[in-house]
């Protein structure tokens, strides 16, 4: 990967890291959120975005000085040692793979609002869509940033005229108090609901960790990692809130209670249909497939990277260590998909969604968070230490909140590291 033109820019990676964080995400849960805090909502997203800010910063700075494919467990080595390090890196690689699973199984609830599907079909959609991702990765993840950068703006843009269209008290249907009634009466802001909301709406901002993988498919990370971070946070930040605000002004059709599908799914297609006078189903369906599967896509490379640097040091079997003509780790990168398929078809033949595993997901990525912050009390200056204390800090709060759920997260520690002490020791002695 010696050619710079073939690597990320800024804005590349701005879009790239936007992309990741709204997923699905952007057009559903800014409705969940609404549900839970009522008009709290705006606040949620607010102190949310000024909560992640700190730990982004702390990521783009440590990954601007130790760019590694390792990316968080490579920034835990350097600080704790090798098993300590290792540790955290098949934490990630465990989470991904059922993760990622369980985002493109949510993604595809969006193909309900284009078209119906059997299960069946269903089914060869969504490892269909494996394919797809396969393909955008083997010549490298600089050409999905600059497909996710478009994306990007198109989701931008979309919700940009939402927000101006409401604003200016525009419909393009019948009067709205003719046809629609509001969303939801006004309420007392409740600081306990406030806080309900952000610990769902925080995976909103899974994702800072996976662009750490990325620093060498950027031209020039010292320069540019740090800021395609920020903006790519605020961006989010800016777009969720927006959505929000769209949401709770909108008001929404008075049969969206008898209706069969979830209506954090109808929420912004309804939205755009009252703005525009229609196709929301298509503009809000297709934008919701492509930025999930733009989550899923860089969670596969920031994976197969991870895999490819762990075969190297000998943590997994050196079968997945060789490069292809495009410097890609294809190799780690059709057995990570492989994987994402066998989970999916599970998920099918026991009739049942992954969506409950996406607590003990969130949880490993507290512990991830949590140790990348730790480390960067050790690795960097003293101008970040008021930063990272703040990035604990976030990170002790939503442990909190998790509770039980922490479980998962602290028996895969359990498990990974006596392996690690062994294999390290038995390295050793040969």
């Amino acid at each position: 990967m010696d050619d710079r033109s073939t690597k990320m820019g800024r804005w590349q990676g701005a879009g790239l890291m936007a992309t990741t964080l709204l997923g699905t995400g952007v057009f559903i849960l800014p409705q969940m959120t609404i549900d839970i805090a009522g008009y709290g909502a705006v606040y949620t997203w607010l102190l949310l975005t000024l909560a992640i800010i700190p730990v982004t910063v702390v990521f783009g700075a440590l990954t601007a000085k130790f760019p590694h494919a390792a990316g968080p467990a490579y920034f835990v080595e350097q600080a704790f040692g090798q098993v300590a390090g290792r540790s955290i890196g098949l934490l990630f690689l465990f989470v991904v793979p059922i993760g990622a699973p369980a985002a493109i199984l949510l993604t595809f609830h969006f193909v309900y609002a284009l078209t119906p599907l059997s299960e069946q079909g269903l089914l060869a959609a969504e490892l269909g869509s494996l394919l797809l991702l396969f393909a955008l990765n083997y010549k490298g993840i600089q050409i999905s940033a600059k497909l996710q950068f478009l994306l990007t703006l198109a989701i931008i843009i979309v919700v940009i005229a939402l927000f101006s269209i409401i604003q200016l008290g525009l419909t393009t249907g019948e009067s709205a108090s003719q046809t629609f009634s509001t969303v939801l009466p006004q309420e007392k802001i409740q600081p306990n609901l406030i806080m309900t909301a952000a610990g769902l709406a925080f995976w909103s901002f899974l994702g800072v960790e996976a662009m750490s993988h990325l620093a060498n498919d950027f031209r020039n990370p010292k320069k540019d990692m740090l800021p395609a971070m920020m903006i790519g946070t605020v961006l989010v930040g800016s777009i969720y809130f927006l959505c929000t605000w769209v949401l709770l002004r909108m008001p929404m059709p008075t049969d969206i209670v008898a209706s069969n599908l979830p209506s954090s799914n109808l929420a912004m297609i309804n939205a755009f249909n009252y703005g525009f006078g229609g196709l929301g189903a298509q503009v809000i369906g297709i934008l919701g497939i492509a930025g999930g599967l733009a989550t899923v896509n860089v969670y596969t490379a920031s994976l197969s990277r991870l895999a490819w640097s762990f075969s190297k040091d000998g943590v997994l079997p050196r079968y997945l260590s060789p490069l292809n003509q495009h410097n890609v780790p294809s190799r780690a990168l059709a057995a990570i998909l492989i994987v994402m398929g066998l989970v999916i078809v599970l998920a099918y033949v026991a009739n049942r969604e992954l969506e409950d595993l996406i607590a003990w997901v969130n949880g490993v990525f507290v512990v991830i968070y949590f140790a990348s912050m730790m480390a960067a009390a050790k690795l960097l200056p003293k101008r970040y230490q008021p930063l990272i204390f703040l990035g604990c800090l976030f990170c002790a709060l939503l442990a909190y909140g998790l509770g039980l759920k922490m479980v998962y997260a602290l028996l895969l520690l359990c498990l990974t590291l006596p392996f690690l002490k062994w294999q390290q020791t038995h390295l050793a002695r040969e």
